[in-house]
Parts: structure tokens; C-alpha cells; sequence
């Protein structure tokens, strides 16, 4: 079975987006937030893959009224993002498992479905965001990840993609198409505008050894 995750955060001004809410206001921040990951939800359900929520705080998540009633939880837990990522990898049934932000309003199901089909061939899979960072990971075997995945990655800066590829190991990790997220009122423009998606490469391949 093939799992695809979304991690969540409950909509609560202040507390998601809140870069975004240095711009353009807390209160709007996480409107944006609420009705972007709403529609996400709605376009990624789809029968080809058992769609998850990682949600966050874990109690007020598990019961919260803001999502689909149909679409199962998890906990995210506590820690930083590799650790709560690590964590819900490692809780999948088995399967290949693909894991992505709420905040990347360009994914279609065809990028997802990109994701499973490069896991086919590669034991890792990355969606790299234009700022260093990525909006998807993918694991072919996510109950048994490297010891080392998510350790030392320097989270919410240029260096998070290239930290999380040395993470993996010698895993074969494959690179999908590159999208934008919405972290910033600049960020937001550009989506509306429609350019949230830049040329999606092939898949590349690249050995860590």
C-alpha cells in the first residue's frame, strides 16, 4: 500500500504561517492556511494511495473539526521537523510513503503520483522547493530508514535539501519536480498569479555513497 502524508498544524492565528503573518497579518495567515490545506486535502485524495494526517498539537489535532472526518490521523509528536518526520515514517504500514507540507499550493496528483512511480526505481525520492528546502520526501521502505535520516539538517534554511540527501546515506534518492511553498506575502503573489510550478526535471538519480 502506498501512503501519502500531510502534516498539519491547526489553523490558529500566530501559531501556522507565521512569516506569511508578518505580512500580510496573523488573523490572514491563517485563513490562507486553513482554506489552501482544505483544498489540497480534497485534490490528493485519491484511490491510489491511502491519504494520512500528521497532525499537530497531537490532542486537539486528532479530534479537530477543521479536517476531513474520513481521513486518518496520526500524532506528529514532539521534536523538531526531522524528528516528527522520522516518527510518522517509521508508524506506516509498509509500503513506499511520500511526505509533504500543506503550505505548497501548486501539488496536483500527478506530482504525487511522479513521487511513487520514482520510488520504483530509487530507495529515496526529494521534491526540492527553490529555496534550498524541499515539499516532499518519499521513502521506499519508511519503517526502516537510515539511523542517520533527518540528523544535523538545518531546517528552514538553504541548506535543508542538501543536509537531508547526506542524512540518507547510501540511499538511491531520486529528484522530482521543484515547486514553490507560500512563505512569505511575495510568495503569495506568485501563486496567485498561477506561476507556482517550475519546469519539472526527469527524475535524476544520484548516489550517496
Amino acid at each position: 500500500m502506498k501512503t501519502l502524508v500531510v502534516m498539519v498544524k491547526e489553523p490558529h492565528p500566530g501559531r501556522v504561517k507565521t512569516r506569511l503573518g508578518r505580512d500580510i497579518g496573523m488573523i490572514a495567515a491563517a485563513w490562507w492556511f486553513r482554506h489552501q490545506t482544505r483544498a489540497l486535502l480534497r485534490r490528493l485524495d485519491d484511490p491510489r494511495w491511502q491519504l494520512v494526517l500528521a497532525v499537530s498539537p497531537d490532542v486537539e489535532g486528532l479530534t479537530s473539526r477543521t479536517w476531513p472526518a474520513h481521513l486518518p490521523r496520526i500524532p506528529q509528536g514532539t521534536g523538531d521537523l526531522g524528528q516528527r518526520m522520522a516518527r510518522t515514517f517509521r508508524s506506516l504500514p509498509p509500503g513506499p510513503a511520500c511526505t509533504i507540507g500543506a503550505d505548497i499550493p501548486g501539488i496536483t496528483p500527478a506530482h504525487i503520483a511522479r513521487a511513487f512511480r520514482s520510488l520504483g526505481s530509487h530507495d529515496a525520492t526529494l521534491g526540492p522547493a527553490p529555496d534550498g528546502g524541499y515539499w516532499l520526501i518519499g521513502l521506499k521502505h519508511p519503517r526502516t530508514p537510515p539511523a542517520t535520516l533527518f540528523q544535523n539538517v538545518r531546517w528552514s534554511t538553504e541548506h535543508a535539501r542538501t543536509d537531508t540527501i547526506a542524512s540518507l546515506g547510501h540511499l538511491r534518492t531520486a529528484t522530482i519536480d521543484t515547486l514553490h511553498d507560500v512563505d512569505t506575502a511575495a510568495d503569495l503573489r506568485l501563486h496567485l498569479s498561477g506561476n507556482t510550478q517550475m519546469t519539472p526535471p526527469a527524475a535524476r538519480a544520484t548516489s550517496q555513497a
